[in-house]
């Protein structure tokens, strides 16, 4: 905790403004965008705690983020193919998250690991290039955990993903390269074998005892 990883994070999607040095995504010099610039351009982000439409259903959670993608807008006149197109995307993205069986329940009623999962899918409904995930498995026992890794595995095929994440057995399960961040500076940044294998890794995240 403190490490500075939530605020790397927040400056990278924009939420945080940077005190120097630039934001290159994709070439492009990002620094001064604002956070709904940077998603048109390609970024999207989960945060550490859920931001979802908690009195809306899921379908209607998903259809609102592909429609802010889209650029229509929620009226009596909008065209019957800007319609069917975010009421089709939306139940396709509630599958590839696992939840078609709620696709009418309200995201109230979802358990936290559901929710979670939809966080994921809102993000993915803006098509980006680079999914930002912040703690996706802060509070979730074993079986969500399990369950949160196996989604961010099939979202890691479509789009490059930058994972925040306390649960070192599932970074290193993940992660093809790791960054390791102690007192908001970079110590380390490899592949996790070498990670696994630094010193100083090994005494700021996974305990003298593994040392031995």
């Amino acid at each position: 905790n403190g490490a500075g990883k939530t605020t790397l994070i927040a400056q990278i999607s924009g939420v945080l403004p940077t005190d120097m040095g630039r934001i290159v995504f994709n070439g492009q010099d990002v620094t001064r965008l604002t956070t709904h610039a940077r998603v048109r351009s390609g970024l999207a982000r989960s945060y550490q705690i859920t931001s979802i439409f908690r009195r809306f259903s899921v379908l209607d959670n998903l259809a609102l983020a592909v429609q802010a993608r889209s650029g229509f807008s929620f009226s009596l006149w909008r065209p019957l193919r800007a319609e069917h197109a975010i009421f089709h995307e939306a139940p396709a993205i509630a599958g590839e998250i696992g939840l078609m069986d709620k696709l009418n329940h309200a995201a109230a009623t979802l358990a936290h690991g559901e929710q979670r999962a939809l966080e994921v899918g809102l993000a993915l409904a803006t098509r980006p290039q680079l999914v930002l995930l912040d703690e996706p498995m802060a509070g979730m026992g074993p079986q969500e955990s399990a369950r949160m890794i196996a989604l961010i595995e099939k979202v890691r095929a479509l789009v490059t993903v930058l994972l925040v994440e306390h649960d070192m057995d599932a970074v290193f399960r993940l992660a093809n390269r790791i960054s390791v961040l102690v007192n908001g500076r970079l110590i380390a940044t490899g592949a996790p074998q070498a990670i696994r294998a630094d010193p100083a890794v090994r005494k700021a995240y996974l305990g003298e005892e593994l040392a031995a």
